[in-house]
């Protein structure tokens, strides 16, 4: 029953055949009387009902189906039934059960005692349920109908119709820049205040700097890039549903979607959301702190965004570390779902990612779980480092009619970087760059012996190190799209220099981990004969990330000095 949650209610039905595959030992199954008793939680009722009266289950699913369309609250039906046969082919229950299956290898069936009773009533004859069974098996083997249908040519008011986003390529064409004035427009919209409305000191500063980036006098920060493109999205007619633990102000109090009057703590009355006030026939926006469940919150999210292609859905993990438990739906569903199922998503994850010393559990969003779980086209996995490029990235997963999976590494200490800042005008031009080349018009092209690659924050470290060291014969790339891979793009960033005979690739995470064993082939495919390919980044480790700074900070220094030294170690020659 939690806000952005609710249902209308959930009829639960336990096909109950009383054992967990060989778990048949109350102490192991579970600590209470009915496996049902968890949803005493949730103060729903439980209708237990044996399996063999059919007419008693049909009558409970008909009370569980009536509670719910009054009360809209969930219920559940408890159905206490067995199972004949073992869990595959190959079981025999009796190992395990003996007891059990003594009585179950007596029991005649509840097809055959419903029969029975149906006969003894005299609804049927007396061989009646015999003949069903045959009929029914005669049908099954010439290949007939075994029902005859109700209803034909049917289709539900609520479908989705997702064939505008079928066969489409991520390469496809999107127009994301949105003009000065409408920008300049959209950034006075969020950026005013009610009157009255008492903002805490912190956030009217971070308003009035907004204010101050929609007029071109600041350099845009990450969290306005987001929010121009939310309101850019919402003004054109697309809805944005955007959830997770701390998503209105966001864990690294970048965002501030929900502003929170001084005077005022109730929530109907003492919050303002200014992306809900940007235009009078605006789409939704939604954003809601939701409860500490990764794995219940991302299924579904998942679940929302097959059903609504046209809404920009957006979970957020607390720390991109923290969505390893919600693994399972990134395994069974979101990577997968389409493939398996024929089920399209345009799933977008936040993950925040970032080795800042912050230990194990606060670095690492697993990068490289989720492009080890890419393949055939299936998602996107993008770690942009600009305001301009999350502003273009978010309005490219709606504007293009391309509807996969986006997973995106946000940013920890870039959120306030300054390098990382973008002029208001590159949001009115431009798209989303997959590959950002060298950006140094001063270095000669020809000159340059070493290219550097990598993704993310570390690439501001690299930046620095380089004019620390005057070093003018090595150019540094970065790769915001890690897949599916920008090969075009890739390419043409290492052709603007001919004489490179060395590239490293450049990452924060340890060996490992992080992006560079997945797209090693990637890189060396656009290598071309006589050029090295080599690895520069923290060695191989169980642990996400150290455990105290002063660690961290060596490792860092020292991932950085071997991306400019000479190679050595792993080394591939093309």
């Amino acid at each position: 029953q939690t806000r952005g949650y609710g249902t209308g209610g959930t009829v639960h039905i336990v096909i109950n055949n009383q054992i967990g595959f060989t778990t048949s030992d109350p102490r192991d199954s579970r600590s209470t009387l009915y496996c049902s008793d968890v949803v005493k939680m949730i103060e729903a009722p439980v209708l237990h009902v044996n399996g063999d009266d059919p007419e008693a289950v049909v009558f409970a699913t008909q009370i569980a189906v009536d509670y719910r369309m009054l009360f809209k609250k969930d219920i559940v039906v408890d159905i206490i039934c067995f199972r004949k046969l073992g869990h595959n082919e190959q079981d025999t229950p009796a190992l395990t059960q003996p007891l059990m299956y003594k009585k179950i290898a007596q029991h005649p069936g509840t097809r055959k005692l419903y029969a029975e009773k149906l006969a003894a009533q005299g609804t049927i004859p007396a061989e009646g349920g015999d003949d069903m069974v045959k009929a029914f098996r005669d049908a099954m083997d010439s290949g007939k109908h075994t029902v005859d249908p109700v209803i034909t040519n049917f289709k539900s008011k609520y479908a989705v119709d997702w064939l505008p986003f079928l066969n489409r390529k991520w390469t496809d064409a999107a127009d994301t820049a949105v003009p000065l004035a409408e920008l300049k427009r959209l950034a006075t919209r969020i950026t005013t205040i009610p009157e009255g409305f008492k903002a805490h000191a912190l956030v009217e500063k971070v308003i009035n700097d907004r204010a101050a980036m929609g007029r071109g006098d600041l350099n845009l920060d990450w969290g306005m890039g987001e929010h121009l493109a939310y309101a850019s999205l919402v003004a054109s007619g697309y809805a944005i549903r955007l959830t997770g633990q701390d998503a209105g102000r966001g864990t690294f109090v970048h965002r501030h979607a929900v502003l929170h009057d001084q005077n005022r703590e109730r929530w109907d009355a003492g919050t303002y959301i200014p992306l809900q006030n940007v235009a009078e026939n605006q789409a939704p926006y939604t954003v809601i702190d939701s409860v500490l469940s990764e794995e219940a919150v991302l299924g579904f999210e998942y679940g929302y965004s097959t059903a609504e292609p046209n809404t920009l859905t957006i979970w957020e993990a607390q720390f991109g570390d923290f969505a390893n438990g919600a693994q399972v739906v990134m395994d069974q569903f979101i990577s997968s779902g389409e493939v398996k199922w024929g089920r399209a998503s345009g799933l977008v994850q936040m993950l925040p990612h970032g080795y800042e010393g912050q230990g194990p559990e606060h670095s690492s969003a697993r990068l490289e779980r989720y492009l080890q779980l890419c393949a055939d086209n299936n998602m996107q996995v993008v770690q942009p480092t600009t305001a301009a490029q999350i502003f273009h990235l978010l309005r490219r997963q709606m504007i293009r009619l391309f509807r996969k999976p986006l997973i995106i590494l946000t940013p920890k200490s870039l959120l306030r970087n300054k390098d990382a800042g973008s002029p208001l005008s590159d949001l009115a031009k431009g798209s989303f760059q997959t590959v950002i080349p060298e950006l140094d018009d001063k270095l000669d092209a020809k000159k340059v012996k070493r290219i550097i690659a990598c993704s993310g924050k570390v690439y501001y470290d690299l930046v620095n190190a380089r004019k620390e060291r005057a070093q003018t014969d090595t150019a540094i790339i970065r790769v915001e799209q890690l897949y599916p891979f920008p090969h075009k793009a890739f390419a043409a960033a290492l052709k603007q220099f001919p004489n490179f005979q060395e590239l490293v690739w450049t990452q924060d995470e340890p060996q490992n981990q992080g992006a560079w064993l997945q797209i090693q082939h990637n890189i060396f495919e656009n290598l071309t004969d006589g050029q090295k390919l080599a690895y520069a980044g923290r060695p191989a480790s169980a642990s996400p990330a150290v455990g105290y700074y002063d660690k961290h900070y060596a490792q860092q220094k020292a991932l950085i000095d071997t991306a400019f030294s000479k190679l050595k170690g792993f080394v591939l020659t093309k």
